[in-house]
């Protein structure tokens, strides 16, 4: 295991190596650098969410994002022409993903509160932005980056095709507002891809329902998850958020925590 270390405190704690399943996500976007350039970024930034295959697949940042394989399935293969945004893009793997795709325009945003998350859990003092920027100039990537809080979408003063909402509803204190916020984003005939945490209590299947977590009930020294939503409960307030049509596409199990990825349109 690697060791992620507060340059301040010198607070140190484990960051696991990538499993076969996030090397799997990771190398749907080959980063082909030299091994030097390779090094040169891992050593660059102090702290991945993400994972990402570097140098031909020999090397891999440490991101501590955990088996992200049931998100795929409902990424369109295939965005030629779209305009795309990632909302919460964190170090931009699914930006990154879908211009790789073909979308013409990717524009990722994130107010980069994650610096107090990745504190508070990992002990790691981050300036924001940085481990996108790395792989942006590795790609040479043309998405548009944005330091911008999801319930200002209103600023980006344009529609998308498909917007992606990953790992967010269940972080913010308004989980009405955002779908709101998302809907106002969407084209029409346009597709928001939302995951978020979700209630692994089978009584409760079918019923529109949202548990409100106690801090630290989902992950240790983590006050920074605040619900998690049945199918319905999900369904329920895309509905109310001006939604036409919800469709649950998923549930799985990671690491004994419970996601639900559902698309609205």
């Amino acid at each position: 295991m690697a060791i992620a270390v507060d340059r301040r405190t010198g607070r140190r704690e484990r960051v696991p190596e990538p499993t076969d399943a996030e090397r799997e996500v990771a190398d749907l976007l080959p980063i082909a650098v030299s091994e030097q350039q390779a090094r040169e970024t891992l050593e660059q930034v102090p702290f991945w969410f993400h994972t990402f295959t570097l140098d031909g697949g020999s090397l891999y940042t440490l991101g501590v994002a955990r088996d992200h394989r049931y998100r795929i399935p409902a990424l369109p293969q295939d965005l030629s022409g779209m305009s795309v945004l990632d909302v919460g893009t964190f170090d931009g793997f699914y930006a990154f993903l879908a211009e790789s795709r073909g979308a013409t325009r990717v524009v990722a945003i994130d107010n980069e509160q994650y610096r107090d998350w990745v504190r508070a859990r990992w002990g790691a003092e981050l300036v924001g932005g940085e481990g996108f920027r790395a792989i942006a100039a590795l790609l040479g990537s043309r998405v548009s980056y944005r330091r911008l809080d999801a319930f200002d979408l209103d600023q980006l003063d344009e529609r998308f095709d498909v917007i992606l909402c990953f790992g967010i509803l269940h972080r913010v204190e308004h989980p009405l507002g955002l779908l709101k916020a998302l809907r106002q984003r969407l084209g029409d005939g346009g597709e928001v891809l939302v995951e978020t945490y979700s209630v692994a209590r089978p009584q409760l299947e079918g019923e529109a329902a949202i548990h409100i977590c106690e801090p630290g009930e989902v992950y240790a020294r983590d006050d920074f998850v605040y619900w998690a939503f049945t199918g319905e409960g999900l369904s329920r307030l895309a509905r109310i958020a001006g939604f036409a049509r919800v469709e649950v596409l998923g549930q799985s199990t990671v690491d004994g925590h419970p996601r639900i990825i559902a698309s609205l349109s």
